[in-house]
């Protein structure tokens, strides 16, 4: 069987229900997001130190939960569930129980593997903008939920991973005038 099938050619692809839309269609534009999101999630994975094996089952998981995403925003029937919320919920108390109160804000940067989770990190803020735009018919609540804590959960990873490489913090200096 060949990959190309030639029917996209004119600018149009399929949703699941079999539906030809513009390759510009808003729902396309947002599963193609999760699509993206989980390619850099694979990309933090092989970045992980070797000690953080809890953390690679944690990031498996969530690339489970974008496919499933992707899948219902094409019209299949996969939601998230609370359940599935209050796992990234659980992880980062669990990492935050071992970091520092933050005062400040702090630059995207440190080593490669916690610079891999801010890229993580704003690329979910972009699936959310997108999704949030869809109307709700074309998305549910729980995945907008879960997309909302996922950010938060790449955010506490960047700091979680920082602490244990010992990468440095930059913190945010703002410009005096």
């Amino acid at each position: 069987m060949k990959i190309y099938t030639k029917t996209g050619d004119h600018g149009t692809t399929s949703l699941a229900s079999g539906e030809r839309v513009s390759k510009t269609d808003p729902r396309i534009a947002t599963y193609g997001a999760a699509d993206s999101l989980n390619s850099l999630v694979g990309w933090l994975r092989v970045a992980l130190p070797q000690e953080t094996k809890n953390i690679d089952d944690q990031l498996v998981f969530i690339q489970h939960r974008l496919f499933d995403i992707g899948g219902r925003l094409a019209a299949a029937d996969i939601p998230i569930d609370t359940l599935q919320i209050s796992n990234l919920e659980q992880w980062m108390d669990e990492m935050q129980d071992e970091l520092p109160v933050q005062r400040e804000f702090i630059l995207p940067a440190g080593n490669e593997c916690v610079t891999r989770c801010h890229i993580a990190r704003t690329a979910t803020r972009d699936l959310e903008r997108l999704m949030c735009a869809l109307d709700l018919g074309q998305t549910n609540e729980q995945d907008c939920i879960f997309v909302n804590r996922l950010s938060d959960y790449f955010f506490v990873l960047s700091r979680w991973l920082a602490k244990r490489t010992s990468a440095p913090v930059t913190t945010w200096k703002p410009t005096q005038k």
